[in-house]
């Protein structure tokens, strides 16, 4: 099937790792030239490396701190100076923080919000005018399961993923004549550094704990009805199908990936 991505230019933050390398990775794999930004050059550069070596695709790693001022020109300038243009933002960076309400600090409120609202807002503030010039483009927020359905222990994280989600039902309303659409993707479980660093911590003091077991563990814990977590390219192939041609009549819709896990449609 031709997703109708050769050429085009995606934005993809978080983009080192995980589920952000694994869709710019089925992005360049479809033509897309893309953008990858993160903050740390090393894990980057070698995501990038990693990324042209599998696709011979044009991938740009742009190390910068996407809450800092300015953050959101440097981001559109940076796809503009290499390739001309912009068609497709993906909104991905962030890390979960979970605790009980009376535990989150104004500190834990300020920064979750800075890094999964704030920073969202401005590049695509930044970025809707240049889809416009090139005739339309796609907006895909990531957000999770916790902002359709929160749980206890769950903020600030599902409160900041609520307003994603919301902020994705209004703007998809806003823009839809101009043919670009406002897409949410729900993360359920799906293997990632963050679970690699639980991990990690966890066979210190279980040295005999597998991966496999690990995850294992997760998913049951979790209920996943289909009984594992999510490869990371299951969920980028999934952003890459929002981002194509072949999405051309979705917009303004919410897409779990869980596995099955959620209590809502």
């Amino acid at each position: 099937m031709d997703m109708g991505l050769e050429g085009k230019v995606a934005i993809i933050t978080g983009g080192s790792d995980g589920i952000g390398k694994a869709a710019a990775l089925s992005m360049a794999k479809e033509g897309a030239n893309v953008i990858i930004v993160a903050r740390r050059p090393d894990v980057l550069d070698q995501a990038a490396q990693e990324i042209k070596t599998a696709t011979e695709g044009s991938v740009v790693p742009l190390a910068l701190d996407i809450t800092t001022d300015g953050a959101a020109q440097t981001m559109v300038k940076t796809a503009l100076d290499n390739f001309g243009r912009l068609d497709i933002i993906v909104n991905n960076a962030g890390s979960s923080m979970a605790k009980p309400f009376e535990n989150v600090s104004h500190e834990d409120w300020q920064s979750d919000f800075e890094l999964k609202v704030w920073a969202a807002v401005r590049l695509m503030q930044e970025s809707i005018g240049e889809m416009r010039k090139v005739g339309g483009g796609r907006i895909i927020n990531i957000t999770n399961l916790g902002g359709r359905t929160p749980g206890p222990s769950s903020m600030p994280t599902s409160i900041s993923r609520a307003a994603g989600i919301a902020i994705t039902k209004g703007l998809s309303k806003d823009l839809a004549k101009e043919n670009i659409l406002v897409t949410t993707v729900c993360i359920g479980l799906v293997k990632s550094g963050q679970h690699q660093r639980r991990y990690d911590a966890r066979i210190e003091k279980e040295p005999n704990l597998t991966l496999d077991a690990f995850y294992s563990e997760l998913a049951q814990g979790r209920s996943v009805p289909i009984g594992r977590v999510a490869e990371p390219e299951e969920a980028g192939d999934v952003i890459t199908f929002l981002a194509s041609a072949r999405a051309s009549y979705l917009t303004g819709i919410a897409v779990n990936l869980d596995g099955g896990a959620s209590a809502v449609v």
